[in-house]
């Protein structure tokens, strides 16, 4: 069965970083777009980052974290990573791994980041 599995999450201070990891199985990782959204208290959903299928070539960001945030990938693995320094604490939300193929999603379970001194 499909499974991801968020890990790396935790309580940061603000001006910290975090590494989220995201191990997939029970479908072909490569031939899928992989993504990261979050979810803060109170609000809804939202794209943080996504890298494109296969090489990864191509990702794009939500505005609020271009140039703190990096989305990667690792095929070999079957891992997607999101690499997230500069911390605020806007950015504290349950965060939520994503694999978009062409006629279906998944998501993980999400993982807690608290951005807090």
């Amino acid at each position: 069965q499909v499974q991801l599995v968020e890990s790396g999450g935790g309580l940061v201070q603000p001006g910290g970083s975090l590494r989220l990891s995201c191990a997939a199985s029970g479908f072909t990782f490569s031939s899928y777009a992989m993504g990261w959204y979050r979810q803060a208290a109170g609000k809804g959903r939202e794209l943080v980052a996504r890298i494109s299928r296969s090489t990864g070539s191509f990702t794009n960001y939500a505005d609020s974290v271009k140039g703190r945030f990096t989305i990667s990938r690792d095929n070999r693995k079957n891992t997607v990573y999101l690499q997230m320094n500069s911390l605020k604490p806007e950015d504290t939300a349950v965060y939520y791994c994503s694999a978009h193929g062409v006629r279906e999603d998944y998501w993980g379970l999400g993982t807690q980041v608290t951005v807090s001194s």
